[in-house]
Formats: C-alpha cells, sequence, structure tokens
C-alpha cells in the first residue's frame, strides 16, 4: 500500500484538459511519468504507437482483458481503451510517480484496486468553454461532438468522488495546483 501512494488517476471530461495537464507536468517534473493505455480506436494524425496509446486490433484487447492483463477498460464510441497491468507495476514497484489518465468508471475500479492511490478530477470552467474546445480540436464530427459533450454531463457527476478536484481554467494554474497534491501526498 505504500507504493500507492506513487500512483496518481487523473480523470476528467473529454476536453477538460486532463492529457495537457499531465504533459505540462511531465515537462516541468521530469521524474512523473504516465501510462500508455491501449485502444482499439484508429490512430489521429501525429499520435505514435506506444507513446500516445498503445493501438491494438479488438481481438487482442478482448484476449488480453480475459487474460488478466487488462485492469480497467471501457467500451467508448465503439472502441475499447483499457490499463495494462504492466504500465503500473513496473512503476510501482520502482517509486515512480506515476499518473494514469482514465475515465470515472476505471478510477473506481483502480481505487478499489489500488486504494492508497490519489484520484483527481480535471473539469473545465464551464460546459460552453467545454464545448468550444472540443469544436476547437476539428478532430471529430458534431455527432461524436455532442455524444462527448452528453457523457461530459455524466462524468462530472462523479467529481464529488474524487480525492480532489481542480479547475482547468488556466493550464499554468491547474498544473501548479496538481503538483502541489504530488507533493502533499508524497510528503
Amino acid at each position: 500500500m505504500n507504493k500507492e501512494r506513487y500512483l496518481f488517476v487523473i480523470s476528467g471530461p473529454s476536453g477538460s484538459g486532463k492529457d495537457s495537464v499531465v504533459r505540462e507536468l511531465q515537462k516541468k517534473h521530469k521524474e512523473i511519468e504516465t501510462t500508455i493505455s491501449a485502444t482499439t480506436r484508429a490512430m489521429r494524425g501525429g499520435e505514435k504507437d506506444g507513446e500516445d496509446y498503445y493501438f491494438i486490433s479488438r481481438e487482442e484487447f478482448e484476449r488480453r482483458r480475459d487474460a488478466g492483463d487488462v485492469l480497467e477498460y471501457t467500451e467508448y464510441c465503439g472502441n475499447y481503451y483499457g490499463t495494462l497491468r504492466s504500465e503500473i507495476d513496473r512503476r510501482l514497484e520502482k517509486g515512480v510517480t506515476t499518473f494514469l489518465v482514465i475515465d470515472v468508471v476505471g478510477a473506481q475500479s483502480m481505487k478499489r484496486t489500488y486504494p492508497g492511490c490519489t484520484t483527481i478530477f480535471v473539469r473545465p470552467p464551464s460546459y460552453e468553454e467545454l464545448s468550444r474546445r472540443l469544436h476547437k480540436r476539428e478532430t471529430e464530427d458534431e455527432d461524436t461532438i455532442q455524444k462527448r459533450l452528453a457523457r461530459a454531463l455524466e462524468e462530472m457527476e462523479y467529481a464529488v468522488d474524487y480525492d480532489y478536484l481542480v479547475v482547468n481554467d488556466e493550464l499554468d494554474d491547474c498544473v501548479e495546483e496538481v503538483y502541489q497534491i504530488v507533493c502533499q501526498r508524497q510528503a
């Protein structure tokens, strides 16, 4: 359980900036690592296999899930997303500060598996700002954006279950707030 203090689970709706927060944390604090999720969705422009995600087939994902190699997963917009056991275990054994960026259901599962981990929910300052961010990406059609916005409303109801809630209005401020949480939990 003592090693679990190095595990941080961060969630928030698509477009909340959780990935940007973690990327900035890693730029400023080289000791912080993130797990890489496995997914069955197609690679987007600029993404790299083994760096952004492990892009695997649906069949391979299901095989690994059934073998117990996937700790938590979800199916979203027709694709699986999940955390490989090896991504967490090897880091915890070394005492590496590790961030896991996953959805609210996955966070609940991780808290059950690793009760000493720290959960952080990142939310946008408003629903309107979230919509603006998703549209600005220009990576998905309007139907997919609307699905993400609907899901965001559902996900934000889970924020009360997290150890910490941070609002990502200004990225640098949010990054600093999350880093202070890390410092506090590992003190």
